[in-house]
């Protein structure tokens, strides 16, 4: 089996595979300061409660935005599974030419997602992360990864409005029943969710634009399913997308 693990700046994507199979994942919170060994308890718990077995795990793969925590999930690795992990980065085969002006710069993830969604639908493609920051990565027709946009991502937009001003409140974010609120908190829920589906939505566009041709437009990440059924332009949502990327590319550099 393979554990796919990606590293986020709120959450730790963890996979298990056999073969093309996922056969199960989680979701953790990305805690900077908590050790291998606390890790490492969190993991075989996941593990016993799922009933599969530590010794059937030969394979690690990791992408990590998270540089601090990228040799706490090798030693892990190694401790538990006895395997050195492959982490994305230079040296390791994606298949996919990097056309950023400078590579080092693109976060694994962003590359892991673009090998998963070009992979599965061909070129020219765009994929919409839904994660801490909003992420749009446009892969051209002949599969190179030509760059993309960040945003912030809707639950950092929601906090920045709570911590930026004297009587604004914290909010869900959630669908309002109309554009006009008559409440603060519908007022804010309005301005957060119609407007977040505008950016998302123009940002697509001009990316569409720019590529010259019909992309097709992958979403995932946390608010994916939320927020892509709103968007007319996204075409595909793929919840696990980043841990299929993981796959692919360990299947590439599978010695």
């Amino acid at each position: 089996m393979l554990l796919a693990i990606d590293i986020g700046n709120t959450t730790v994507a963890l996979g298990i595979f056999e073969g093309k199979k996922l056969l199960k994942d989680w979701k953790i919170r990305t805690e900077r300061d908590k050790t291998c060994d606390e890790y490492s308890i969190i993991f075989l718990n996941l593990l016993k409660f799922s009933n599969l077995d530590v010794r059937g795990i030969k394979a690690v793969i990791i992408s990590s935005v998270v540089p601090p925590l990228t040799p706490i999930f090798q030693k892990l690795s190694q401790n538990l599974f006895e395997v050195k992990a492959l982490i994305v980065g230079p040296g390791l085969r994606t298949g996919m030419p990097i056309l950023y002006e400078n590579p080092l710069e693109v976060g694994a993830d962003r590359i892991v997602a673009a090998v998963a969604a070009f992979e599965k639908y061909g070129g020219p493609c765009i994929v919409v992360d839904f994660g801490t920051a909003t992420t749009f990565d446009a892969v051209s027709a002949k599969g190179e990864y030509t760059g993309g946009a960040i945003a912030p991502g809707i639950q950092i937009s929601a906090e920045a409005l709570y911590l930026k001003t004297a009587r604004l409140p914290r909010i869900e974010i959630k669908k309002p029943n109309k554009a006009i609120g008559r409440t603060t908190v519908t007022s804010m829920q309005s301005g957060l969710y119609f407007g977040y589906i505008g950016l998302i939505s123009k940002i697509i566009s001009e990316i569409k634009n720019e590529l010259g041709e019909e992309a097709k437009v992958v979403s995932t990440g946390g608010f994916a399913s939320q927020i892509s059924p709103e968007v007319k332009s996204i075409d595909f949502l793929e919840p696990h997308l980043v841990l299929e990327g993981l796959r692919i590319i360990y299947e590439r550099n599978k010695v």
